[in-house]
This record gives structure tokens, C-alpha cells and sequence, in this order.
């Protein structure tokens, strides 16, 4: 059988081995392999049909849900580069974004359908507008694309041609769309379902969403190796305890946040967990004590990972059957490089052991910044090592730890402090669920650090007490100077904590 040399390929080949098991569930549908490749198939024909070429972008903005993967597969099998998009972006982000890349087409849903419609005036290239639900007049229903009997377009994916334009959440001024191959997506998929061990007898639940590239990867490298994956249509730690125990899943795949919500529910002491085999954890650095406690309820191992939308996915985890490393992203995947680069010089290599910035070179690095050759420029190094922006630092094993993002970094008194170590800390503390760390402004230090903690079901701690028990495991520089006690904590659309948002939520 033919290798698959792009994420278009998948589904065909998992329909010819396991045609009739089930592929995806969803809270609307469950679906077999065959279903699957037979509806994108139709997708892929419509949208031939309907005047979108080969190479044109085709946008999805959408939460979970079955349509999603359909129309993914489908764009992709009608020779269409794949824009997935954060389902949170306001209508005048999700606006830059369909004018950057020059799309097509969208596929939404109803209740978004509408803001997408006003932008077409606008966007004069953006020839059609897909609802997933009953269509608004003037775009077109999911279902009457599905009820397409045309030709599917015979198109030979090029491995090192784009495949999907990602775009990352600026921190300043506009996102920037992340070029993908083909080769670099599908490589992804297949190296982290071989380092997890993957096989056509998994069950995956997961909420993380479709247009990350972690829940693409999920997912994909899930579809990949014949396994089935539940897709929540959103996160709800009960609902996703339930779901384990009613599928008999064998993985679970979270962010942090996920699993400390998880531990803090009240429906964790009936859930049974007892079907799980392994589970990983990714997006933000995870407290060495949230990781005992899952693994000591659940009875699996969580595997910590790294990646980034540059590169696709995953660019470090661990090998199911290695010795643990608690607390270490693991090591890259096969084929791919990575070093810790010296703060100051990047073509030196930091110290063994000291903090430097991580880098990447390898197969699953992007092409470039879409229309961005500026920024391109300063990602990736003349010698093909991208600049992550994340400070680690290496063992002798090569296992990677990482220190924190160098731009959440707070600088108090001349100190570099990292909001990761004050969260590891006070996460251990019994009355506390969630933290994070962020900068409050000082008119003698610069910046102090602050923590937001959001308590324990039932529990109660004082902001003496917390601060004491910081100060027990961390340096005088490095604790914590206040602490605002919060019922939430913001977050993305994967549930990763947005430390940037803690001043402008919770500080006057």
C-alpha cells in the first residue's frame, strides 16, 4: 500500500485497513473509517466542483465537532493548504487572518456563520462561506456539500509543498501564519504515535482543539494507527471523567490545566480510570506535584511533551517504554535536532545544565512565516535551527527541561524570576487547585511576582500561609510577593493558562 506522504492520505489508507471500526465519537455522531474517507471525499469533490483550486487556502473556524474533521480531510484530499482557526479570535482577528492567507473558503458554524458573511465584503477573494449548521442566507450547508456525487480530484500531494498556514497568538501586533508541508505534518503524526505506542487498539479522549497543532496531532496520529478518538466538543472535567470510563479509554490527552481541574473535581472519587494505559500532558509546563497525583489516582503514566505550532506538533516527549524523567519534555523525536543555545551567542551552545534557548532544526520545522520573510528570518537561523523562545536545559541524556518562555520571564531587582518555578511550588500546596505567576509593577524593583491562585473545592489557606510556603522552596528573589486569591484563571482555546492576562483581569 501506498505510504501516506500527507494528512490527506490518512483516512484512505485507515479506511482500507479497518473500514467498518469506529474512527470518531462525538456527543453527534460516532463515525466508521469508511464514513469518514466517503465524506471528505465528498467534501474534497464539492469544493473542486464549487471552484476552489489546488494551493488555495480553505479556512476552518469552528469548535470540535465531527464536520470539522470531515472538512479538514476533505480540503486537504482536494489539494486545498489547511487554515484551522482559533475558534476564540474576535471577528476583526479572524478578518487579518482570511486576508493574510488568501482564503477561499470557511467552514463554520450557524451561530458564527453571520460575523464571517459581513467580512466578505472585504475579502473579495473569500468566495464561499460553509455552515455547518443551518446556513444564514448567503452561505452554504455542510449537508448539501455532502450530498456532492461528483468526481473527488485527483491531486498528488507534493511532500514539500504547504499543507496548513497556522496561525500563532501574537503577543504583539498580528499573528503570524506558520507554513507547513505536508512531509512536516504527517511526519509529526506519525513520530509522536510511534513514541507513544499508538495502535488500531486505542481509545483517545480528548477536548484539546482540532486547530492546535496538539489536537491535530491527536487526533491524526490517532486516525494514523487505527485507533478511535472521543472528541469532546469542549472541556468539562466530569464530563471528561465520564467519558473515560464510558469508552474504556486507554489515553488521555490534556493540558495542564485539564488535569488539575480534573483532580480538584468532586467526580473524580466515583470515575474509573482503570482502562487507561498512558496519558500526556503538553501546551505549558506541568507541577511535578499535579503529575504524582494523576498518575497515583489514574494508575497511568502521564508523558510530558513539547511542541510548538512551528513545528508542527510535538518536537520532544518520551518513549512510552523509557525510564521516567519527571518534570523533562523527554528528548526530541527521531529525525529531528534540538540544543540549548547560549542566551547571549546564539551559535554557542549553553553549558550542560545551564539555561539557555531552545532550539530546533529537523523535517517537522515550518517552511516560513506566510508573507512574513522579516519574521521569518528571525525564527530560523541561516543553518535551519529555529529559535522557540523557550529557556531550557539539557542533561547529559538529552533530556530537556523546560525553565519557562523567556517572554513570561519577570525581571525584580536585576533577577530573572520564572513564573513556572513559583507555580511548581505553591501547585503542591494541599488547598491549592490552580496558579500561575505573573509581574505586578514596582516602583522600586521593577516588577515583583504575584500569584493567583484559585483554592481547592472546600479548602482554605491565607495568603501568609501561602507565601510561607513558598519561601521554604524558593529563593528569596525568587517568591512570590503577593497573592490574589481568583475563582478562574484565563485561558486559550487549549486550556493553557494566559499568564498575560492575570494584570489586566485581576489587577486595578
Amino acid at each position: 500500500m501506498d505510504d501516506v506522504v500527507s494528512p490527506g492520505g490518512i483516512l484512505r489508507r485507515a479506511a482500507a485497513r479497518y473500514a467498518d471500526k469506529v474512527a470518531l465519537v462525538t456527543a453527534a455522531r460516532t463515525m466508521t473509517f469508511r464514513e469518514l474517507d466517503a465524506e471528505s471525499d465528498r467534501v474534497a469533490a464539492a469544493l473542486a466542483a464549487r471552484g476552489v483550486r489546488p494551493g488555495q487556502p480553505v479556512s476552518l473556524y469552528a469548535q470540535n465537532r465531527w464536520e470539522w474533521v470531515v472538512a479538514y480531510h476533505g480540503a486537504l484530499k482536494a489539494g486545498s493548504v489547511v487554515n484551522p482557526v482559533n475558534v476564540m479570535l474576535t471577528p476583526e482577528e479572524l478578518a487579518f487572518v482570511l486576508r493574510d492567507c488568501a482564503a477561499a473558503a470557511v467552514f463554520t458554524s450557524a451561530e458564527q456563520a453571520a460575523d464571517v458573511l459581513a467580512l466578505t465584503r472585504d475579502l473579495p477573494g473569500l468566495g464561499m462561506v460553509v455552515a455547518f449548521d443551518d446556513p444564514p442566507e448567503g452561505a452554504v450547508g455542510f449537508a448539501e456539500l455532502l450530498a456532492s456525487d461528483g468526481p473527488v480530484p485527483a491531486v498528488a500531494a507534493d511532500p514539500a509543498a504547504p499543507c496548513t498556514i497556522g496561525y500563532t497568538s501574537g503577543t504583539t501586533g498580528h499573528p503570524k501564519g506558520a507554513v507547513q508541508s505536508h512531509r512536516a505534518v504527517v511526519t509529526n503524526c506519525a513520530l509522536t504515535a510511534t513514541m507513544h505506542g499508538r495502535t488500531s487498539a486505542d481509545v483517545v479522549v480528548t477536548a484539546l482543539p482540532a486547530p492546535h497543532v496538539y489536537g491535530n496531532v491527536v487526533i491524526n496520529g490517532t486516525f494514523l494507527a487505527g485507533g478511535t478518538v472521543v472528541l469532546m466538543e469542549r472541556f468539562h472535567p466530569a464530563e471528561a471523567l465520564r467519558l473515560i470510563g464510558e469508552h474504556s479509554a486507554t489515553m488521555f490527552e490534556g493540558v495542564p490545566a485539564m488535569y488539575a481541574m480534573m483532580l480538584a473535581d468532586a467526580a473524580l472519587e466515583s470515575a474509573d480510570l482503570t482502562s487507561l494505559t498512558r496519558c500526556t500532558v503538553g501546551g505549558q509546563t506541568i507541577p511535578l506535584s499535579t503529575i504524582e497525583r494523576w498518575q497515583a489516582r489514574s494508575g497511568a503514566p502521564l508523558i510530558e511533551l513539547w511542541g510548538m505550532t512551528e513545528v508542527a506538533g510535538v518536537g520532544t516527549t518520551h518513549a512510552l517504554h523509557a525510564p521516567p524523567v519527571p518534570g523533562s519534555i523527554g528528548v526530541s523525536v527521531p529525525g529531528v535536532e534540538v540544543r540549548i543555545a547560549d542566551l547571549d551567542d546564539v551559535a554557542r551552545d549553553a553549558a550542560r545544565g545551564a539555561p539557555g534557548e531552545l532550539m530546533v532544526r529537523g523535517p517537522i520545522v515550518m517552511l516560513g512565516y506566510h508573507n512574513n520573510p522579516q519574521a521569518t528570518a528571525e525564527a530560523i537561523e541561516p543553518d535551519g535551527w529555529l529559535h522557540t523562545g523557550d529557556i531550557a536545559s539539557m542533561t547529559d541524556t538529552g533530556h530537556v527541561f523546560i525553565v519557562d518562555r523567556r517572554k513570561d520571564m519577570i525581571i525584580t531587582g536585576g533577577y530573572n524570576v520564572y513564573p513556572a518555578e513559583i507555580e511548581r511550588v505553591l501547585a503542591a500546596h494541599p488547598a491549592v487547585a490552580m496558579v500561575a505567576a505573573g509581574p505586578v509593577p514596582d516602583p522600586v524593583k521593577g516588577e515583583l511576582a504575584c500569584a493567583y491562585v484559585v483554592l481547592a473545592a472546600g479548602a482554605h489557606a491565607t495568603e501568609e500561609e501561602l507565601l510561607a510556603f513558598a519561601g521554604q522552596s524558593l529563593a528569596a528573589y525568587k517568591r512570590p510577593r503577593a497573592v490574589r486569591f481568583v475563582d478562574d484563571l484565563p485561558k486559550t482555546s487549549t486550556g493553557k493558562i494566559m499568564r498575560r492576562e492575570l494584570i489586566k483581569r485581576f489587577e486595578p
